[in-house]
């Protein structure tokens, strides 16, 4: 007979992880499979989702909320949901932000439900994640990879897609740019230098994938930044495919990475060590350590496509972005993504975009915040057109509002005195 799997462990269940962006939830469950964790993404969102959703919330919650919830709801009504075999992956977070209050409204449902032998994985970014599994070792720095593979699979598609000669050619390869990084991630019982080493050749691979999709790179589309709450922005259902609008329109995104908030993550966990007086502790050595190596690795794995990303690069550390947002959001005052997004508005104006979008739920703190500090922003930066969309599964004329900011973009394009870098492979044509 088997035996029955512990509350707090992993072994013998299904982990469910949320689709914080299809490449990057792939590659992130690929990394728990690796260590033997039969971890698998939920269910796709939609309005039979929300609705489960809606029976045990008030109206009050951020949507992302909603969306996960209802996503866990649907496992759940599975004929063969097993609590006793079932894993929910929700990350925590401290600060203003609702994210916080998201895995304790799941625990309490489940316990509503009588189902509370459900296993809720919630590692936390007050302790920079490292509570992610009890095979935090290897797995932290293999998840680690997952994000920054997914970011870049993630910008590779966003960077081609606008241009494809033929319509889904980039879809195509950007679906099995997740299939191979994510068959690559999962091996089991493999030396990890030789994973490390192989998910190197794997974006090679991918690398020249995309360069050989046929497109015409003309320098014509307007590019706008997008920042924003990080589940919002990155999962197409929760924006209403507001970045394929973007593109419809005639633009081209660049969207704010995830690896940014792993960062901002870290950073805070040590500026909470500094002011309970643990600046020379262990735990700080660890966590000191820890950035060190996910530089490196982030640097290596990102080599591969450094000229594809010319005019397109990220800054060299956290510290850049909170720098810019100083002036406006000092980071010892405020906690959260509102410092990111305006350090992550000043730095696209810097590389020369046309416009910037923030992606928000509806009622978002860190959305009402950077919406009341971008005018000054604006202001400050040769007045580039900033525009916060909110999002709450109502209905709105997405695409009348999205064509109308490229024409703003359109506009401030031809006076900017910002201009952007071109990789060499775009045409020198206007």
């Amino acid at each position: 007979m088997n035996k029955k799997p512990k509350k707090g462990t992993l072994a013998g269940r299904t982990l469910y992880v949320p689709r914080l962006s299809i490449d990057g939830a792939s590659a992130f469950a690929a990394a728990f499979r690796s260590l033997g964790y039969n971890a698998q993404l939920v269910p796709e969102s939609d309005t039979y989702t929300n609705e489960l959703a809606r029976q045990y919330t008030l109206g009050e919650e951020c949507y992302p909320q909603i969306i996960t919830l209802g996503s866990f709801l649907k496992v759940i009504e599975d004929k063969d949901f097993d609590p006793l075999k079932t894993a929910f992956m929700m990350p925590t977070t401290g600060g203003p932000c609702r994210f916080g209050q998201y895995n304790e409204l799941l625990e309490k449902i489940l316990t509503e439900k009588g189902i509370e032998e459900v296993l809720v994985v919630s590692p936390s970014s007050a302790t920079g994640y490292e509570d992610i599994s009890d095979k935090s070792d290897n797995l932290r720095r293999i998840c680690w990879w997952a994000v920054v593979c997914s970011d870049i699979i993630r910008k590779l598609l966003l960077q081609t897609r606008p241009y494809e000669i033929n319509k889904g050619d980039t879809d195509k390869v950007h679906e099995k740019s997740i299939e191979l990084i994510c068959s690559i991630m999962e091996r089991q019982n493999q030396d990890i230098k030789e994973k490390y080493n192989e998910l190197v050749d794997g974006i090679k691979q991918i690398l020249q994938n995309f360069t050989e999709i046929p497109a015409e790179y003309t320098r014509s589309k307007p590019l706008i930044g997008v920042v924003g709450e990080i589940y919002c922005r990155l999962d197409n259902f929760a924006n209403a495919e507001l970045i394929r609008r973007i593109e419809k329109f005639g633009g081209e995104v660049w969207l704010a990475s995830v690896s940014e908030w792993v960062w901002y993550s870290n950073f805070y966990q040590q500026q909470d060590l500094k002011m309970k007086g643990e600046k020379f502790s262990l735990e700080m050595l660890g966590a000191l350590i820890r950035d060190k190596f996910q530089s490196k690795d982030e640097h290596k794995l990102y080599a591969p496509i450094h000229k594809r990303f010319e005019g397109y690069e990220e800054p060299e550390n956290i510290n850049y972005f909170l720098d810019l947002a100083k002036p406006y959001l000092p980071y010892w005052g405020v906690i959260g993504e509102m410092v990111l997004n305006i350090g992550g508005s000043i730095y696209y104006h810097s590389k020369g975009v046309d416009g910037i979008i923030d992606i928000s739920p509806f009622t978002c703190m860190n959305g009402i915040v950077s919406e009341a500090i971008y005018p000054s922003v604006s202001t400050d930066h040769d007045g580039i057109p900033i525009k916060n969309f909110y999002f709450d599964e109502t209905e709105s004329d997405y695409d009348r509002d999205v064509e109308i900011f490229l024409e703003l973009a359109s506009t401030y394009r031809n006076r900017k005195t910002k201009q952007r870098v071109y990789p060499s492979f775009f045409e020198n044509e206007i």
